[in-house]
């Protein structure tokens, strides 16, 4: 198998659970600031240019971070971060696709509106003039969230699982973007200190280390 990923929080959600499982996939760096992604060689294996991408050993593609690491837990890590049961995997979805739809959306929207703009607007379609709407909405589902989990310590209560892993990524990508988690939603706060404080926080801020790339 080979990962191709990139700058940017859902790439970084797939390193976090390859360090969080040890599961080893071959890597390639793709530079989505120069839109390596968005030229026809890359984009005949992802047709959206979406990074990160798993290619698999017969050729055949799987892209979208979430998917990528469903299909690693099932295949490659015995569930390790989905859970051991069907209803812990379905906990860990249903948290997944909360925190997709209330943050992860209106945050990366509101982003390509303001300050991604200038890097965005000749790719996909952007709402400037939605983005401080986009970014309200986001912080909204933040707070939502932040009653959901309560006093942990992780998202799901005493199982640290991918809902984890792609709360934190976008919440750090939010502080980086000028939409910082409010401290007043303390439960969040003592949570991403947990979360900050786990090996796997570190090895996966940088996409390029572990594929020859300098530190």
């Amino acid at each position: 198998m080979k990962l191709y990923q990139s700058l940017g929080p859902n790439p970084r959600v797939v390193l976090m659970y390859l360090a969080e499982t040890g599961v080893a996939v071959d890597r390639q760096f793709i530079d989505i600031m120069a839109a390596e992604n968005r030229q026809p060689e890359f984009c005949t294996k992802s047709p959206l240019g979406h990074t990160p991408l798993l290619e698999l050993d017969d050729g055949s593609c799987i892209a979208e971070s979430i998917a990528i690491c469903e299909y690693l837990d099932e295949t490659a890590a015995g569930h390790a971060l989905l859970g051991a049961t069907a209803e812990e995997r379905a906990k860990t979805r249903m948290l997944a696709r909360i925190v997709d739809q209330l943050v992860v959306v209106p945050m990366t929207a509101g982003f390509r509106g303001a300050e991604g703009l200038p890097m965005f607007q000749s790719r996909m379609l952007c709402l400037p003039d939605a983005a401080a709407d986009l970014k309200r909405l986001a912080a909204d589902g933040l707070a939502s969230v932040d009653n959901m989990i309560g006093a942990g310590p992780w998202a799901l209560g005493a199982r640290f699982s991918l809902a984890d892993i792609i709360l934190y990524s976008f919440v750090e990508f939010g502080a980086m973007v000028g939409q910082p988690l409010d401290p007043a939603l303390a439960n969040l706060a003592t949570w991403r200190e947990r979360v900050a404080a786990r090996p796997s926080a570190a090895a996966s801020a940088n996409p390029k280390l572990g594929i020859g790339e300098p530190a």
